[in-house]
């Protein structure tokens, strides 16, 4: 039996008292009033409400290792980005992995692998798969629905992996940017729970008067916390917070715990922001979380205050599995499943001859995972197009992982390379290889780097380069979550001295192969217009 004094926070009852918290066998035993001089407050531990482990470059136990030292407790987790490689039994892995863990995850049912039939992915869920998942215990909901479009327009197929949510009792997460009006609405009445895709008040303020959940995103990429947080004072039982994809080397700086203190520093009811960080998603998605109620699991924290919310310990099942910055739980092996089929390129694989004096151009934007079209003239060298690093515009291409394909080849702006290349195998949502670079040379070069590691992210300049290896499915490392960090900021460091302009470069490369959102994309098979949801030309 273990007691636990401090000032206890009763984030629905809006009061807080001196209280000692008693624990056995993992559970609450009791709460009870009780004068003493501890001032750290006790309250629930935070829950990320949607999260793409994989996005950390981490398997979910080096996940928790870190993550339970900013206070969070659980995850509402979507292994989408693993099972567009390797299909379930990727989810499988996720899974098994997870539960070895101290940290809660609660895994879904990627609803959509592959994400779209604009790419090549290594593997497809179909209704029967998703069946199958949605029956077991270990899968919580049916992952967000990109799809929108199949939504409305009564995609067979797309109802079906509904409706199997619907029979197992478990809710449908969304993903539907920019929708509005009578098609917000069809997609909220087939049974859409959530939202994390608002990117605009006004857009979310929409869903959530239909009924909706809307969950504000801050992550490594895609912020919308300031766009969305003056929602939450009014619409706090409605809300939760996610960070959607983070990186390791921002996770090792906060999680959840930072986007409560920033809520608080813009003067919201303390109770109205823990309620959308702690009780929102464990009771929205049923998580076998506790609440600090009598009975409950003993998944709690001990904060300094209840501003900066620095953590001082977390509990889980009553367990201690951090305290004052060092996290109690230990490594476990683990496998490295991958699949990884490409052979090496070469330079001429990335030529591509000049038929026209215009070109479409990706304009990627800092903070978003939108992007913009935009039109320019070409650089053309020998017949050959070009990047051209004194507009900024330059070459991007995609490689098929899966199999030995030409690689499809597109050009964008605001990278601001000067020299060198940016690569990665991280590119949502079927993870094939995506390179920015500023020659022909450098871009095959970062190429051959990826396919050398079977999977990873690179920068290399002039006598110079960086890498680091993600052998476990191409997505995430085999080693240390610290290590990980370390050397994703070392990559991230150099970037920025071939130019990079980007905040977080390796995030938003990522995002310049995911076609469901807008609005010009570069695929392995070509340069897609989200807005025309088709293909178009890159030469004009």
């Amino acid at each position: 039996m273990k007691k636990i004094l401090g000032q206890f926070v009763s984030i629905e009852e809006r009061s807080i008292f001196p209280a000692e918290v008693t624990i056995k066998n993992g559970k609450i035993l009791s709460v009870q009033k009780k004068e003493h001089n501890h001032k750290n407050y006790i309250l629930p531990g935070f829950i990320d409400a949607h999260i793409h482990i994989e996005s950390s470059m981490l398997v979910p136990s080096e996940f928790a290792r870190i993550a339970v030292l900013h206070g969070t407790v659980a995850t509402v987790s979507d292994p989408h980005e693993i099972a567009n490689v390797l299909g379930a039994e990727g989810v499988h892995f996720m899974v098994a992995n997870g539960n070895k863990s101290h940290l809660k995850f609660h895994f879904g049912a990627p609803s959509c692998v592959p994400a779209t039939s604009f790419e090549t992915a290594g593997a497809t869920i179909d209704s029967d798969g998703i069946k199958e998942l949605l029956a077991s215990p270990d899968i919580y909901y049916l992952a967000e629905m990109m799809n929108y479009p199949g939504v409305l327009f009564n995609d067979t197929e797309v109802l079906k992996k509904i409706a199997w949510a619907k029979h197992y009792n478990k809710p449908v997460d969304g993903h539907a940017p920019g929708l509005h009006g009578e098609e917000a609405q069809k997609y909220y009445v087939a049974g859409i729970t959530t939202d994390h895709e608002c990117f605009t008040m006004e857009e979310a303020q929409e869903k959530l008067e239909l009924g909706m959940k809307v969950i504000i995103r801050e992550g490594s990429a895609a912020k919308n916390f300031e766009a969305l947080i003056p929602l939450l004072p009014k619409h706090f039982e409605q809300m939760m917070f996610c960070s959607d994809d983070k990186h390791p080397d921002d996770l090792i700086l906060g999680h959840i715990n930072q986007l409560c203190a920033r809520a608080v520093a813009k003067g919201i009811d303390v109770f109205k922001v823990l309620q959308a960080a702690c009780i929102n998603p464990a009771k929205h998605y049923k998580m076998d979380v506790g609440l600090l109620k009598e009975g409950d699991a003993a998944d709690f924290i001990v904060v300094e205050d209840l501003k900066n919310f620095k953590v001082v310990e977390t509990y889980i099942n009553g367990e201690l599995v951090a305290e004052n910055g060092n996290s109690k739980i230990a490594a476990i092996p683990f496998e490295t499943p991958n699949n990884f089929k490409v052979h090496p390129k070469k330079e001429e694989d990335f030529f591509l001859q000049a038929i026209g004096d215009h070109i479409r151009v990706i304009e990627a934007l800092d903070g978003e995972l939108i992007t913009r079209e935009i039109q320019a003239e070409n650089l053309v060298q020998n017949g050959n197009l070009e990047s051209n690093t004194a507009s900024d515009i330059l070459k991007i291409a995609v490689v098929n992982r899966y199999s030995n394909k030409p690689p499809a080849i597109g050009f964008i702006k605001n990278f601001g390379l000067k020299k060198g290349a940016l690569a990665s195998s991280v590119a949502h949502d079927s993870h094939n290889i995506i390179v920015v670079g500023t020659t022909d040379e450098e871009i095959c070069k970062a190429v051959n780097l990826i396919i050398k590691n079977r999977g990873g992210i690179c920068a290399i300049g002039p006598g110079v380069q960086k890498s680091l290896a993600l052998p476990v499915a191409g997505i995430m490392s085999d080693m240390d979550g610290w290590e990980t960090g370390r050397l994703y900021q070392e990559i991230d460091a150099l970037s920025k001295k071939l130019g990079c302009t980007l905040k977080a470069p390796f995030m938003t490369l990522s995002f310049m192969a995911l076609l469901v959102i807008p609005d010009l994309k570069l695929s392995d098979k070509g340069l897609f217009s989200g807005s025309k949801f088709k293909f178009v030309d890159l030469q004009i």
